[in-house]
């Protein structure tokens, strides 16, 4: 039996270059899987067709937007996902939906090896590789462009030579990822991390500087997920798409940052996420108001940690499967309404409520109807400030308190 080989594909050049370059070198069949995770461009089954003609013997397509929206964009808004706390994770989220999908495949068409056109120094292939084996140890795994040499200029001349319906001759100068939460544009002049970004980087998002009139919209969440946007219900997939369009226009979500990669090195990339980095502030202002002091300041070191497993390739590990549990059990009461005004490249949060709210009116007012017992104040102080007292009375005794100088006093 001839064997299998299931590769992701995205109908460019390289992929549908590693059909028949993945056959040449090995052998083996070529299943190629093409999943929408939001990031627009060609009709499924227009790439489907690529595909065959390039030599696939099966190609499997998939609608995963919904999936993606729910299950993997949702679980890092309710962990205000941000990697170095700017970037939203765009492609390391869909990563772990596209492997699911390749497992899936590979299972149906009895393949034993799984592809990826990613390269041998950047994040994607320890998300792919790291996933597939997570999902399915018995499978290997290949990468055409680092394990068999597929380089640009090869592709190129294996497309002419085969005469593959794929064009060769359009260059692009930045590699770019995708999806419904955000597109990452990485190469080209940015590898100068002196260069500015030039208006052709963004398609996400319009120029900030000359924005339209300010956009004023109502978020309404349910335990940490938007569930309407101006009291008009929406999906989560419907709610990130009306988010991307609304604070696109307002030039909101422009990241440009230099981000340590998994790999050892650093590397500049600049993203775009208007609707994810909205949807974040308002979670975040809605969590302010209803999650308590001491479950709100740990929550933010699980956040951090749960950002960097995702962003290193470990979204079906036990660690983060254990922080998303606990991350869930504080959505509990992280619902209400969260108005923000979206301008200027910027989203502004001006009102919030909720039914949940720890907020209290009454304790918080300096005005006629304060309930806050202040005679409670001096006692708590001093019991507060007990250990101190104590730990800063030793250093005296012992000479080594704190020394105050003479400068900056009255002198005569």
């Amino acid at each position: 039996m001839t064997e299998r080989v299931v590769l992701a594909y995205s109908g460019g050049l390289d992929t549908s270059v590693g059909i028949g370059w993945i056959t040449e070198a090995t052998g083996a069949e070529v299943i190629a899987v093409a999943v929408d995770v939001g990031q627009g461009g060609e009709d499924l089954d227009v790439i489907r067709q690529r595909a065959l003609d390039c030599g696939a013997v099966e190609a499997y397509v998939a609608d995963a937007r919904d999936e993606f929206a729910t299950e993997y964009c949702m679980p890092a808004l309710k962990a205000n996902a941000l990697y170095l706390d700017r970037y939203p994770l765009v492609s390391a989220l869909s990563r772990p939906v596209i492997v699911k999908h390749l497992v899936r495949a590979a299972r149906q068409f009895g393949a034993t090896t799984v592809a990826h056109g990613c390269t041998g120094k950047g994040n994607d292939q320890v998300r792919f590789e790291v996933g597939i084996t997570s999902l399915a140890p018995d499978l290997t795994c290949l990468a055409p462009v680092r394990d068999l040499a597929l380089t640009r200029d090869k592709a190129i001349e294996f497309a002419t030579r085969n005469a593959l319906p794929i064009e060769t001759t359009k260059h692009n100068p930045f590699s770019i990822d995708q999806n419904v939460w955000g597109r990452a544009v990485e190469t080209g002049f940015l590898e100068d991390i002196w260069n500015g970004p030039t208006k052709d980087v963004y398609t996400y998002t319009d120029d900030p500087t000359f924005p339209p009139v300010a956009d004023e919209v109502i978020i309404t969440f349910e335990a940490g997920v938007p569930v309407a946007l101006d009291g008009v219900p929406v999906t989560p997939l419907q709610a990130i798409q009306e988010m991307n369009r609304r604070a696109g226009a307002q030039g909101i979500g422009r990241i440009d940052i230099v981000e340590d990669r998994l790999v050892g090195i650093k590397s500049r990339e600049v993203y775009e996420a208007p609707g994810a980095i909205a949807l974040i502030a308002a979670h975040q202002e809605l969590e302010n108001v209803t999650v308590e002091r001491e479950q709100a300041r740990f929550k933010r070191g699980v956040e951090q940690r749960w950002t960097e497993l995702v962003y290193d390739g470990q979204w079906f590990s036990p660690l983060k499967k254990s922080l998303e549990v606990f991350v869930d059990d504080t959505q509990r009461y992280v619902s209400g309404d969260v108005r923000v005004v979206l301008h200027g490249g910027r989203a502004t949060v001006t009102g919030r409520r909720s039914d949940a709210s720890l907020y209290d009116f009454n304790l918080a007012t300096y005005d006629t109807g304060d309930s806050f017992d202040q005679s409670a104040a001096k006692g708590f102080i001093e019991i507060y400030g007990l250990s101190s007292k104590l730990a800063a009375a030793r250093d005296v005794r012992f000479g080594n308190g704190v020394d105050l100088g003479s400068q900056g006093g009255i002198g005569g």
